[in-house]
């Protein structure tokens, strides 16, 4: 698959475009030759950071605006050949305490988009953001996209109901949509402002402070980190293949790594902080779906994707680029 040719000279939409995701994307589409639209609310407990498309700020157009405003959102997918969709709430504990925003931010603002597409630019290929939260406790591991889905929060509830979204909107208009569920992504240009936004990212300002980290319980829950150079491949085959258009994919490494070793290397590549461990809390107990790797092999089949970086090698490229520039993110 040569990217080049697929988003040489395409213009595309990004929302929440100076988050962690979508600023990394932006990144990779501007060496790509791509004429790249950011949109992004810059809400204050999210990661939108003007700092993020530093390098490229005079590559890209920035436009400071809301997702769930439709002229807006009108105006800006006109003329798109692609639209990646990352804006949203990004905390399940808060989509907890304040439901009806948590919706907006997903539903609201996915259907602002998918009408602006079906109005303005049916041709453009719509690749969004879901979450693996949309699974629920799960039956087996690894976990492929045949899982059933009975998410166990609000956050995963108004996720699926998006993926729902996208695949009504591709059967009844012809739309081209793609969806792509996230496991634990970690990597440069994340907000550290706080503990809802990247766990490791948290955790690695946390040791950088020199503070320790909890771990509850033993920390032997399996995880899938991907890295965001790696998540970036995989959003970019997925929007330039016509064999993911209507289809669901995991986006994940497909890598077991257990959650308190994850912590260990944050605290050994920092060369600070030290870790406890603690009981679990009774409301993480109820939310938690046990241990997660993605199954990757259709995502390899389909889209030729290949994760190339190991979860030590990838916080330590996270160290280096918080270590320059950590006043930008906390």
């Amino acid at each position: 698959m040569n990217l080049a040719d697929e988003y040489r000279g395409r213009r595309v939409l990004i929302t929440g475009g100076l988050g962690f995701l979508g600023s990394n994307l932006a990144h990779d589409l501007v060496e790509l030759g791509a004429d790249v639209v950011i949109l992004d609310a810059l809400l204050p407990l999210y990661g939108g950071n003007e700092y993020n498309v530093d390098g490229i700020r005079d590559r890209v157009t920035v436009e400071i605006g809301d997702v769930c405003d439709k002229p807006t959102v009108d105006r800006l997918v006109a003329g798109c050949d692609h639209v990646f969709h990352f804006a949203a709430q990004v905390s399940y504990i808060d989509a907890i305490d304040d439901p009806w925003w948590d919706m907006k931010l997903h539903c609201t603002a996915l259907l602002n988009v998918l009408e602006a597409c079906r109005e303005h630019a049916p041709e453009a290929k719509i690749v969004f953001s879901s979450s693996r939260m949309v699974l629920g406790k799960l039956d087996y591991t690894p976990v492929d996209t045949k899982h059933p889905t009975l998410p166990l929060s609000l956050y995963g509830a108004h996720k699926l109901t998006c993926e729902k979204y996208c695949a009504v909107y591709h059967r009844t208009y012809g739309l081209p949509t793609v969806v792509l569920r996230i496991s634990n992504p970690y990597g440069p240009r994340q907000q550290m402002k706080h503990s809802k936004y990247s766990i490791l990212g948290w955790f690695m300002r946390q040791a950088m402070e020199g503070n320790d980290i909890t771990v509850f319980g033993e920390g032997a829950q399996i995880r899938d980190y991907v890295y965001v150079d790696d998540l970036v491949s995989l959003f970019l085959r997925a929007g330039a293949s016509d064999r993911a258009v209507g289809e669901v994919f995991n986006a994940g490494s497909g890598v077991a790594s257990r959650f308190v070793d994850a912590v260990e290397a944050v605290v050994d590549i920092v060369g600070k902080g030290g870790v406890i461990h603690k009981p679990w809390p009774e409301d993480y107990e109820r939310i938690e779906t046990g241990g997660f790797v993605a199954d990757m092999s259709r995502e390899k089949d389909v889209l030729g994707y290949e994760p190339h970086v190991g979860l030590r090698e990838g916080l330590e490229r996270m160290y280096d680029f918080y270590a320059t520039r950590s006043q930008h993110y906390w």
